[in-house]
């Protein structure tokens, strides 16, 4: 399956120009050498609810696959990416945020802070990444084998599960 495929770098040092952002180019490379895509939009917010809230449903309504947000994860005051995903989201994926979790934590322990948030909202996924280069690579790979399977399962299409129905 051919992913149409968004970024969403969330600083507000990076919207300001005060800070490179590294980790949305990394993700692009990571999803180019590791699933098959039909595109990649990108695009940098500042950490605030609404701005990413807004981006998340507008993505969602011109059916991008699979959404990818970078920064705003961990327990600061100004990290906020968690919560404006939970209010667009409508399944969670515990279970893909736990292992995203543990294989960090066999990295570096101060993983554990993390507050990242897996979910679909219709046939999109989206999967809340720390800001930190190093982070994502400790993170996002883990993911790659079952995400396949879980996009055809998030759209609905028939798959092995299917087999006896």
């Amino acid at each position: 399956m051919k992913l149409r495929v968004g970024v969403l770098t969330i600083s507000d040092k990076g919207f300001k120009g005060e800070r490179i952002d590294k980790g949305g180019p990394l993700i692009m490379k990571l999803v180019r050498e590791n699933l098959e895509v039909i595109d990649i939009i990108y695009r940098l917010v500042p950490d605030n609810v609404d701005n990413i809230e807004k981006t998340l449903r507008e993505w969602i309504s011109t059916d991008v696959d699979l959404i990818i947000t970078t920064g705003g994860t961990g327990p600061s005051p100004r990290d906020v990416t968690p919560e404006a995903t939970l209010k667009v989201i409508e399944k969670r994926y515990y279970g893909l945020e736990l292992l995203m979790l543990l294989e960090g934590i066999k990295k570096t322990p101060e993983a554990a802070f993390s507050r990242a948030v897996v979910g679909s909202s219709g046939g999109t996924l989206i999967i809340n990444l720390p800001g930190n280069p190093k982070a994502i690579i400790e993170n996002f790979p883990v993911l790659f084998p079952l995400l396949p399977h879980l996009m055809l399962e998030i759209k609905g299409i028939k798959g092995s599960h299917d087999e006896g129905n």
